[in-house]
């Protein structure tokens, strides 16, 4: 018999190349000496089911409006398989992306200039999104233990909703910045709360296939007393899909009403290059993922063991899931800014911790998607101004 032929790394790209080729956000805002670890895209080669769904679609001139069952019923079927979550694709709604189907749902279940609640540290894209739609953030922290504080979300659930106004929840599922997953008790006790108040809760889950082999993920809607509910999900960071636009809404059993209110036009936002990509990814592309999740996790014990060595004045929170880490630079000596020194004097971007809410001073987010060379490099750098 043959020798089988070794896969080579999917997060495997070389600095240079890097650099070279990428021209988006992460490697286009900061200037060429500067090692990108901040915005949540990933250092990946592409899958290529989705390499080949595109450029086939391209080739052939398929590039107008976008028709979304079948993406629907590939993430449909792909949940089914991976969590045993089965779900209708006839009650969703497909829209350009997770946030902008969290803006759509906050204008159903709030009212303008109402309260939408969120446990930070938690995605800075939830305060952006809740400002830009005329709603006021209000704060239920995560415990000392980086997971969800139930008695403080329900006191906060009980001052805000004590005058009648409606509101929201927003669920980072699993948690973004620091990696948590959720438990299935956890998320009960969530939706206990959150039903015996009155309010509705929005999970954005985006980062579920990227659950690490010591946890497994729990889609919110699968929890008992969910059913009031909704998710907004997409392949977009699993499969680095964030420039090919698409995300779907799935209702809970007694939220499909509801979702079924949001105006056609929201729909139209999905690209159709979009839609076969992360159709490609979700029907073609779950060994790629599988893969993936196997070099994530060999990554975030190197980043855990190069902290540990070279930062001893930092502390990691070592992720559960994603590929973001949740770093306390305090210990470092760097001031009231680490993340701006560690750019200014390292040249390595991290994304400061303030901007993800009450708890984030002194801490950094770190994107872990890369190579483990540039890792080392990375911590390299840090290391050296805090000799």
């Amino acid at each position: 018999m043959g020798e089988t032929t070794a896969q080579p790394p999917i997060l495997g790209v070389p600095l240079a190349d890097l650099r070279r080729d990428r021209t988006s956000v992460k490697w286009g805002v900061h200037g060429p000496g500067v090692i990108p670890m901040w915005i949540a895209e990933m250092d990946c080669a592409p899958c290529p089911a989705v390499v080949d769904a595109v450029s086939a679609a391209v080739a052939r001139g398929d590039t107008g409006y976008a028709l979304t069952e079948e993406y629907a019923a590939a993430a449909a079927a792909f949940a089914e398989a991976e969590w045993a979550w089965g779900f209708d694709p006839r009650t969703t709604t497909r829209v350009a992306d997770v946030l902008t189907g969290v803006t759509h749902l906050l204008g159903l279940f709030t009212d303008p200039g109402g309260p939408v609640v969120v446990s930070p540290p938690v995605y800075n894209a939830f305060y952006e999104v809740i400002e830009a739609c005329g709603r006021r953030v209000l704060e239920a922290p995560l415990g000392p233990d980086h997971r969800l504080d139930v008695e403080g979300l329900a006191e906060v659930f009980a001052r805000v909703t004590a005058d009648g106004s409606r509101t929201a929840y927003l669920l980072s599922n699993p948690h973004n910045p620091t990696g948590t997953v959720h438990t299935p008790v956890e998320l009960a006790a969530l939706a206990r709360v959150a039903d015996e108040h009155g309010v509705r809760v929005v999970s954005d889950e985006i980062h579920g296939p990227l659950v690490l082999p010591t946890s497994t993920f729990t889609p919110y809607l699968t929890v008992p007393g969910t059913e009031r509910g909704v998710t907004v999900t997409s392949a977009s960071k699993a499969w680095n899909l964030a420039g090919l636009k698409a995300a779907i809404i799935v209702p809970g059993d007694d939220a499909v009403d509801d979702v079924r209110r949001l105006h056609p036009y929201v729909t139209f936002g999905a690209s159709h290059i979009g839609v076969i990509a992360q159709t490609a990814a979700y029907r073609d592309g779950r060994d790629w993922c599988h893969r993936l999740v196997g070099e994530l996790d060999a990554n975030r014990h190197l980043l855990a063991e190069l902290v540990a060595g070279h930062l001893p004045g930092a502390s990691l929170v070592v992720p559960e899931a994603t590929y973001l880490a949740w770093l306390d630079l305090s210990g470092l000596g760097l001031g009231d800014d680490p993340a701006g020194e560690v750019l200014r004097r390292a040249r390595v971007a991290l994304s400061p911790g303030p901007i993800f809410g009450s708890g984030g001073q002194g801490h950094a987010r770190v994107n872990y998607a890369t190579s483990p060379e540039i890792l080392r490099e990375a911590v390299g750098r840090i290391a050296s101004i805090v000799a």
